[in-house]
């Protein structure tokens, strides 16, 4: 059911997540996030995920209502306020008139991951990777080229960042991630499962992306953007592969770089 409410200030305690967009940390000690816009709002509406409360301007509600209405939980919040109380707020150029708080989901296991994906096995690590945007795409590409999950290092920015969840464009409302605290010892246990881990990246003994094999259980691992692949990462892959490229271009951005990777796996597998 719905608890509709039209307010005039953001200044009550439960409404204090809206007041602190920029602090995912505290989001993140209290189990929440953040989705703003229009595309991951409706995204969110047809996911399982937990939606806790809603904030939208007025002429948005007749609009989302019925959808809010057909959701299961027990109840959800809906604040409903005028366009210049959030135009304050995070600035309306950059705000399409809905923001929700959802619920992170409970950690899934590497061996839940393992159990529930299909064969040949096709999952994406990343090491180091602090760019939100850049994590919002690639989750996107994950969901495009058919990952079976997503495993984000520890040196990587959290997966349920604002800017993260608007730029994955509600991909990971469809992609099981898993936060390692290990992302070495993670790659290692993939590995004992028979699971290649092959890094993307230009190690002397790498090969030519069309050259590596990915038609059995493997797991591509992608690099920060500044400096690519740690060394205690890069030595637990199996091996290493690279996009070729001209004119003295040397890399890619992660989304774009992984996006070929996912491709090639892809058309290896008879899937493009």
């Amino acid at each position: 059911m719905l608890r509709l409410e039209k307010i005039s200030s953001l200044d009550r305690l439960e409404l204090e997540p809206y007041r602190t967009l920029k602090r995912s940390g505290e989001h993140a000690a209290l189990g929440i996030f953040v989705v703003e816009g229009d595309k991951v709002f409706e995204r969110l509406l047809e996911s399982n995920f937990t939606i806790v409360s809603v904030l939208l301007i007025e002429e948005r509600l007749a609009e989302f209502e019925p959808l809010l209405r057909a959701r299961p939980e027990n109840e959800i919040a809906v604040y409903v306020c005028e366009k210049n109380l959030l135009t304050g707020m995070v600035g309306f150029e950059l705000y399409q008139g809905v923001l929700a708080i959802a619920k992170i989901p409970p950690a899934l296991s590497l061996e839940k991951i393992l159990a529930t994906s299909p064969r040949p096995r096709f999952l994406v690590a990343m090491d180091g990777l602090a760019n939100a945007e850049n994590v919002g795409a690639l989750m996107r590409n994950c969901v495009a080229f058919g990952v079976s999950a997503l495993i984000a290092g520890e040196t990587c920015s959290s997966l349920f960042l604002r800017r993260t969840v608007r730029n994955s464009m509600g991909a990971l409302f469809k992609l099981p991630v898993l936060e390692s605290t290990n992302l070495v010892q993670t790659l290692h246990e993939l590995r004992v499962q028979g699971i290649r881990c092959v890094a993307a990246h230009p190690r002397p003994d790498g090969k030519v992306l069309s050259h590596a094999s990915f038609t059995s259980d493997c797991c591509l691992v992608f690099g920060s953007e500044g400096h690519g692949i740690s060394q205690e990462v890069l030595a637990v892959c199996d091996e290493a592969a690279v996009i070729p490229m001209l004119n003295d271009v040397d890399s890619l951005n992660v989304s774009a770089a992984a996006a070929v990777f996912l491709y090639e796996v892809n058309r290896q597998r008879g899937k493009s």
